[in-house]
């Protein structure tokens, strides 16, 4: 599962990207248990911090016989270690948004190429290829920022489109909807993607009925912008406003290779390589179960050169089909990222 090298008398761990990428390629739900188990055992040999945590709680390996007692590496540590499995130089190096003087998460990428790939095929188990769609996406305080992965996933996305209309819009509005009157009226399949208040701003300045085959998905973050609304309140103004049946959302973080599509109203629905559990509230080795509140953890396999196994400050609830609703975030948690909403916490 992996190999060392010896340069300068040291002893280096390098992942084997053939032997771990080849596995989460053609994970199922046969097979994600004995690949996030296999993982698991190579994280602890291979990442220095989550061997230290792992130790710490007295989670080694002699200690987990099956996949529900693998232990959560908490998310915070993104923001003051570097967390990679193995020795590796990155290609770049991912930056949550956070908020003013705060310290980003950095999540060190070894293959671009990777990534890319990993958000593909979340996204077509989801809705299809990204190539069908048009991308108008907006994304004011990402794209002043290069190393957001919400945006390099996207631009990934724009560059699969069949359209050439496909593209961001900042301080654009008049065109953007200009443009999505045209592609509607050819009857062009339009992913109308966007952070939420820029989506709200939107809406407000244009409101219309859209055809069928406009798609509004929102990824969250108001930034400031005004104040935190209730997920459900955004989605009944944004289909009123739009004259849309529903709206879609998508989970991802700067630590997650992996994302999830909220095709129903409120639940998301993970990737492939991606399982969501719950942690207890108040103890963090309790799992509560399907349908009850707790902290969301999530397994991502497509992390194999990072962290895969991750506890976030995202509120939330499983059900047994393995879908997930976000409710709310932890009390005194750093707003950050896509995921930065306030829900409603039933």
């Amino acid at each position: 599962m992996f190999r060392l090298s010896r340069s300068n008398e040291i002893c280096r761990v390098i992942p084997d990207d053939a032997h771990w990428q080849e596995r989460v390629r053609h994970v199922g739900p046969d097979t994600f248990d004995a690949v996030a188990m296999a993982l698991y055992q190579w994280q602890y040999a291979a990442n220095p911090v989550y061997r230290e945590f792992c130790d710490l709680i007295h989670r080694a390996p002699a200690r987990v016989h099956l996949v529900e007692e693998i232990p959560f590496l908490p998310v915070t540590l993104f923001r003051d270690r570097d967390i990679r499995s193995g020795t590796w130089a990155p290609e770049t190096v991912f930056l949550s948004s956070g908020t003013t003087g705060s310290r980003p998460s950095r999540h060190a990428v070894r293959s671009l190429a990777w990534y890319h790939e990993v958000a593909e095929t979340a996204f077509h188990a989801a809705l299809g290829p990204p190539s069908r769609y048009a991308w108008l996406c907006l994304l004011p305080g990402y794209l002043e920022r290069p190393s957001s992965s919400l945006v390099d996933m996207t631009t990934h996305f724009i560059r699969l489109s069949s359209y050439r209309e496909s593209g961001f819009f900042l301080d654009e509005s008049a065109r953007l909807a200009e443009l999505i009157a045209d592609l509607d009226s050819r009857q062009v399949p339009v992913i109308l993607l966007g952070v939420t208040h820029a989506l709200l701003q939107f809406a407000r300045a244009y409101p219309a009925r859209w055809g069928s085959g406009l798609m509004v998905m929102e990824t969250g973050g108001m930034k400031g912008q005004g104040p935190e609304l209730v997920r459900a309140e955004v989605h009944e103004y944004l289909k009123s406003s739009l004259g849309v049946d529903r709206v879609h959302a998508e989970y991802g973080m700067t630590e997650l290779f992996s994302q999830a599509y909220s095709l129903e109203e409120g639940k998301f629905r993970p990737g492939p390589a991606m399982r969501v559990t719950v942690r207890d509230i108040h103890d963090p080795f309790r799992f509560p179960g399907f349908g009850r509140p707790g902290f969301l953890c999530v397994m991502d396999l497509a992390n194999y050169a990072s962290q895969a196994f991750l506890a976030t400050q995202d509120l939330g609830i499983v059900y047994p089909d393995g879908q997930f609703e976000v409710i709310g975030r932890q009390d005194g948690s750093e707003a950050r990222g896509c995921n930065l909403m306030v829900l409603d916490r039933r």
